[in-house]
């Protein structure tokens, strides 16, 4: 019985490790276990192919987005001709006083292509000015580029080149990336081109008073990836190869890299694009009120119970958080549900509407919070589209730029006009010539050309103009009644 007791159990021991083995090698991987229908082994298969795009062997593997992505990135070159400065007496002697020949002046930067037919952002730094823009693309071939329009208040610039069938980078989603994220900045540092870099998001919302436009929009990316001269308008993208926004600057004691660089995000970028594209003017919605952070100091002044959203320092008579019910230090807290903090999350999400688009705005007043729906207007204070052009119409002949932040610190003025051209008409009879600053007409205060025309009925009457002289003279004139 003990022989056959003994016999039994072997034969059990066998069957056992006759059917681990079946098991084994019918469903078992040396790697994995894949248990379920052959499509579902393909879908877990897929699903490890694209992890390890990101990763080979434990090392970070970024060459899956400089692929994608290093062929949508060209090189700018601009060219300038300026008067110069230089003083020759022994020229001056032959030809008189004033006779310095003019100088041209090249620059250089990077943009991305964002169509296959030649559609092309950059920043609007590289090409200010500028008399004629090259581009250059990474198959070196070159292009003369057609300036679409420009954004100075977010840096962003829009070129057109005559192309077809480019490669180009997808916009991607800027809101959705997180801190320590790995992204690439591809450009053409120092004249070197194709060339790719690696960091991680370091900071978002970033706002430092790099951009000297009274309607500037700060709310950079920051990371760590190397910028230096020349990286300007280029590409900072995820590791999926999709455009997060376009690099702008660096913070440096030196002016090469130190370890900090800024990236305009492409949730702005894209909304400048589209607008330049459609509309040749960038449609800006306005809330109409002046906004400062929420610090402690300020918190502890006015009572608040958070240190956190946008403290209304102001709002305009005729602007549109008014018209909605807004007040002097209101506190804004969200934005069609999204909550906002700071005032360059603000500015971005505001930013993404244009004049006549319909906000629902989240804010506290004496510690209660409420929500109004506020319809935002353009700068000349309607709800249309504005037309390309309209903000800088001629009015008596001349044709304006709003004063920059760094102009109204200068002239110690509260905003302002400069006259970028000139030509016939009462300012030219007046004497006044292009870089001339009018800060008030018929006694009131001019920032837009819409003022102007407002101040003087639509230009019927003109009575007194008063500002500054191209060298920094005050002046105002007094005309007959």
């Amino acid at each position: 019985m003990k022989g056959k007791g003994l016999i039994t159990t072997l034969l059990v021991a066998l069957f056992g490790a006759l059917a681990g083995l079946f098991i084994y090698t019918r469903f078992l991987d040396r790697d994995k276990l894949v248990i379920g229908t052959e499509k579902e082994k393909q879908a877990i298969e897929e699903n490890a192919r694209f992890t390890s795009m990101g990763s080979q062997s434990g090392v970070n593997d970024f060459t899956f987005a400089a692929e994608q992505t290093v062929h949508g990135v060209v090189h700018v070159k601009t060219k300038t001709t300026v008067s110069s400065s230089y003083s020759n007496p022994l020229y001056e002697f032959f030809y008189g006083p004033g006779s310095a020949q003019p100088r041209e002046v090249r620059g250089f930067g990077s943009g991305v292509i964002v169509t296959a037919d030649g559609y092309i952002v950059t920043n609007n730094h590289v090409i200010e000015e500028a008399d004629e823009v090259d581009v250059t693309l990474n198959d070196k071939r070159t292009f003369s580029a057609e300036v679409v329009g420009r954004d100075p208040s977010t840096d962003i610039a829009v070129l057109k080149i005559k192309a077809t069938g480019l490669p180009y980078i997808k916009f991607g989603n800027s809101d959705a990336i997180r801190l320590g994220e790995w992204v690439l900045a591809v450009g053409n540092p120092f004249n070197l081109t194709s060339t790719v870099t690696a960091g991680i998001i370091s900071a978002k919302g970033r706002s430092f008073g790099l951009i000297d436009n009274k309607y500037r929009i700060e709310s950079f990316i920051q990371t760590d990836a190397a910028l230096n001269q020349g990286n300007s308008g280029g590409a900072l993208v995820n590791v999926q190869g999709e455009l997060l926004g376009i690099t702008t600057a660096i913070i440096s004691p030196s002016g090469a890299y130190a370890g900090n660089s800024f990236a305009v995000p492409s949730s702005i970028v894209r909304k400048v694009y589209e607008d330049l594209r459609e509309y040749g003017e960038v449609q800006r919605g306005l809330l109409g009120v002046n906004i400062t952070d929420v610090t402690a100091e300020l918190a502890k002044q006015e009572n608040l119970k958070e240190i956190s959203g946008v403290f209304l320092t102001g709002v305009v008579e005729d602007g549109a958080a008014k018209a909605a019910g807004l007040e002097e230090k209101d506190v804004i807290i969200g934005i069609n549900g999204e909550t906002v903090e700071t005032t360059s999350e603000l500015q971005e999400k505001v930013n993404r509407y244009r004049p006549g688009d319909k906000l629902e705005v989240t804010y506290l007043r004496k510690g209660r919070e409420y929500k109004k729906n506020v319809v935002l207007r353009n700068i000349e204070g309607g709800t249309g589209v504005v037309a390309p052009g309209t903000q800088s119409t001629s009015v008596f002949g001349a044709t304006f730029t709003p004063l920059t932040t760094g102009e109204i610190s200068q002239y110690k003025v509260t905003g302002g006009l400069k006259i970028t051209s000139i030509s016939d008409g009462r300012f030219r009879d007046l004497g006044l010539s292009k870089g001339t600053v009018i800060i008030d007409v018929n006694g009131q205060n001019v920032s837009s050309t819409a003022d102007i025309r407002r101040a003087t009925n639509d230009g019927k009457n003109l009575t007194s103009v008063e500002g500054f002289t191209p060298d920094g003279m005050y002046f105002k004139y007094q005309t007959r009644r």
